[in-house]
């Protein structure tokens, strides 16, 4: 790390007279850890880090090597833009070390480093716009809703109109930058989407994105969820991905004289994609309760194929506007916004990147609504379909070779284990449904 960068946060932090920094970092399953240090140890914390207990984080060290270190980033330096007890806070990104300062193989934000590192050898940059939708309630324990608008409502059902306001300034002044915010398709359901960047930053601005959503819902006196599917018959909550590789300052996905734009690189990209589309699920849809997000008629995408602005495929396309050519991108549709930011991006990356390197076939797109065909169309069409629950999704991830080398051996060991124990608290759970269904007639 450059010595100007350390230098520059410490004299940044010291200026505006901060007391306290919160230094940030996420374990394997995607949840914020944070611990906080005066600035009286920011200099130790800038050149050395700061230990902890790694035996302690959901995914990290065993008891018998658990001692792991802090980084902080410098160049994710923000100071926090709601003051706690009258005084100014900052916040920083960190890697976690060892001891003898190598990479932890379990840290997702190295995880994801090592994906980008390969696109890098390859002269490639990963950029990523994502749409992260979340519901607004009156509190965490129901499911009471502020509004019953539906997309893109401008009228007074809209309740939550300031809400998104107040958050999108909220971002803006963490410097992420917004395209647009408005009303998604369910009752208080809403989706503000981020300007496309870096694959490491935007991964550093989703979890700080979903930080901000419940932060100022809840000094509003409400509670704001990522949960993919909180409400049975209701729109879930998803994340289409936007995803492009640039060549230096040039999008690598586009192509002139292609009919429709698209270079040998996009082509193979989403190829890979969709090869592998059923392994990376249990990634980018990591939770029970995903599933039940991912069934037709809500549409979440559940049948493996790509298409030019049809929004029915799992794999999209948007349409090419002339002297757009660096906004040439492909769009999966699957990821809902309760992931680890930082893996989902690695296994996408690394899919994408095995198509360009093996060349799969990409097979025709689909112009037709995959919603509408019978299953002996799709099967004569070779339209395959995403895992239908976590325990299926997770058997596809034991078999790839490619998501056990993208998350690395540690990650994805812990990674099975843990959700494999998540399907069998599930399965074994009875459930209200159940009580109301039979529990009157058996």
């Amino acid at each position: 790390m450059p010595e100007q960068l350390r230098v520059g946060a410490v004299e940044a932090i010291k200026e505006k007279d901060i007391e306290f920094i919160h230094l940030w970092f996420t374990d394997v399953l995607g949840f914020l850890k944070t611990f906080v240090i005066t600035t009286d140890e920011l200099d130790a914390a800038m050149s050395e880090g700061m230990g902890f207990d790694g035996s302690s984080i959901q995914g990290f060290a065993r008891i018998q090597e658990s001692d792991m270190v802090a980084l902080p980033d410098p160049t994710t330096l923000q100071i926090l833009p709601w003051r706690q007890e009258g005084q100014l806070v900052a916040t920083m990104f960190c890697d976690v070390v060892k001891p003898d300062g190598s990479p932890y193989e379990g840290d997702p934000r190295h995880v994801l480093k090592r994906n980008l590192q390969k696109a890098a050898d390859m002269g490639l940059t990963f950029y990523v716009g994502p749409e992260l939708e979340y519901y607004y309630f009156k509190n965490d324990s129901s499911t009471e809703v502020l509004d019953h608008g539906t997309y893109f409502d401008m009228t007074t059902r809209d309740l939550a109109v300031d809400l998104r306001k107040q958050t999108v300034r909220t971002l803006k002044d963490f410097d992420i930058g917004v395209e647009y915010s408005h009303h998604e398709v369910g009752p208080s359901q809403h989706e503000i989407d981020l300007r496309y960047d870096e694959g490491l930053r935007m991964a550093d601005k989703v979890m700080t994105y979903r930080v901000v959503v419940k932060e100022v819902a809840q000094l509003n006196n409400l509670y704001a969820t990522f949960m993919p599917k909180p409400m049975y018959g209701e729109a879930g909550n998803g994340m289409h991905v936007h995803q492009s590789l640039f060549r230096g300052d040039r999008n690598a996905f586009f192509d002139a004289d292609d009919s429709h734009h698209l270079s040998d690189i996009a082509k193979g990209y989403i190829s890979g994609i969709l090869h592998h589309a059923r392994a990376i699920s249990a990634v980018t849809n990591q939770w029970v309760n995903s599933y039940k997000r991912l069934v037709s008629g809500f549409e979440a995408p559940v049948y493996i194929c790509w298409a030019h602005r049809n929004r029915s495929a799992l794999v999209r396309v948007p349409m090419y506007k002339p002297g757009k050519e660096q906004a040439t991108r492909v769009e999966l549709r699957s990821p809902d916004p309760a992931c680890n930011p930082y893996l989902a991006f690695a296994v996408m990356l690394a899919a994408g990147l095995d198509g360009i390197e093996k060349g799969y076939d990409l097979p025709d797109d689909v112009t037709d609504d995959v919603y509408e065909m019978s299953d002996d169309e799709r099967a004569e069409r070779g339209i395959g379909q995403l895992p239908e629950d976590l325990h299926e999704a997770i058997e596809e991830l034991e078999s790839s070779e490619l998501v056990r080398s993208a998350l690395g051996e540690p990650v994805f060991n812990w990674y099975v284990r843990n959700k494999l124990m998540e399907w069998h608290t599930y399965r074994s759970r009875v459930t209200q449904w159940e009580l109301e269904e039979y529990l009157p007639l058996l």
